[in-house]
């Protein structure tokens, strides 16, 4: 029925396209949205990188959701929301509020420092410094603020940044004095709401990171190293501020304790797109990737990115295994 090259033909075609099918099952193109929960303080960063991401991965629409760190996790955690990868302006949120149940591993990716931000507009803008901030900021007529410490970590390092620095200058009172003239409207959810008071003028100053600051192009005061929280060498100091926060559960008080600033990222174990989360991941742990983009905005990256333990290591995806290294 057949003449032999036709024979050959249709043979030749039975074999083949049941491979193309299969390889372009194999080698499809990464695809779908990966959805990232984020500290408010990475907005900026994440945005450079999600541009850059999606010139290589065009098949991949990346989105955000920022805010808080500990809000962000506490709606994975309580409240059952759906995310590929959560990135912390704390790691201990990480670890308490997502490893072990939905996550394995934490990634400890950047460092940053508390800055105290003004504008022109602000009060004794011309005179504020590194040496009277704390003398200005309970001046009356002076208004500042900072993000809630119940949920926001830059919240709880602002205090953490005026118990240390009753310390350092030994000014005993100075804390309760600082916060005797903050109002309680001038603590916000979260600091981006801070900021377009700043740029208002509503406020004259707010705490913030020195990344942020930077991104902004907003002028702030850079502190001493023994209260500014950016600095790893002063952790045994930093240790003896400590700040009281309402914890998951009605009631529940959880103490957080002062630390050199250090951000984590995971990988949710739900993650509706883990596949192409790994892939934003690896690109944000490239030394000419994310950590590039961090740096060049202000915030000292990890170099390489470091984890806990070989053991924590051992859970994460294998692609992301070689661009982290075990620091205890």
């Amino acid at each position: 029925m057949f003449g032999n090259r036709t024979l050959l033909t249709f043979v030749f075609a039975a074999i083949v396209a049941p491979l193309v099918l299969f390889s372009g099952v194999v080698h499809a193109e990464p695809s779908g949205k990966v959805m990232i929960y984020h500290a408010g303080s990475l907005t900026v960063p994440l945005k450079s990188m999600i541009e850059e991401f999606g010139k290589k991965y065009p098949g991949i629409t990346v989105e955000t959701k920022g805010g808080g760190s500990t809000k962000m996790a506490r709606l994975i955690s309580e409240k059952g929301d759906a995310a590929d990868i959560m990135a912390s302006a704390d790691y201990v949120v990480i670890d308490k509020n997502l490893i072990p149940k939905f996550a394995d591993w934490n990634a400890l990716f950047a460092s940053n420092q508390m800055v105290l931000c003004y504008t022109d507009k602000s009060k004794d803008a011309d005179t504020i410094n590194a040496d009277n901030w704390y003398e200005i900021l309970q001046k009356p007529g002076i208004s500042w603020g900072h993000s809630d410490p119940n949920l926001d970590p830059c919240g709880y390092r602002s205090l953490m940044v005026l118990q240390l620095a009753e310390k350092y200058y030994d000014k005993p009172g100075l804390y309760d004095a600082l916060l005797k003239n903050r109002p309680e409207e001038n603590v916000l959810p979260k600091a981006a709401g801070l900021l377009k008071l700043l740029e208002s003028g509503k406020l004259d100053y707010a705490w913030e990171y020195r990344s942020v600051a930077v991104q902004h192009g907003l002028k702030f005061v850079e502190l001493n190293d023994h209260i500014n929280l950016g600095n790893y060498a002063m952790d045994p100091f930093y240790k003896e501020a400590k700040v009281e926060v309402t914890g998951a559960k009605d009631g529940e008080k959880i103490t957080r304790v002062g630390g050199s600033i250090t951000y984590g990222v995971t990988q949710l174990k739900n993650a509706p797109n883990p596949d192409a989360a790994t892939l934003f991941l690896e690109y944000m742990f490239s030394p000419e990737g994310g950590l590039k983009i961090l740096k060049a905005m202000g915030q000292p990256p990890f170099e390489p990115v470091r984890v806990g333990s070989e053991a924590m290591k051992d859970t994460m995806p294998k692609a992301l295994q070689g661009l982290v290294e075990v620091q205890k």
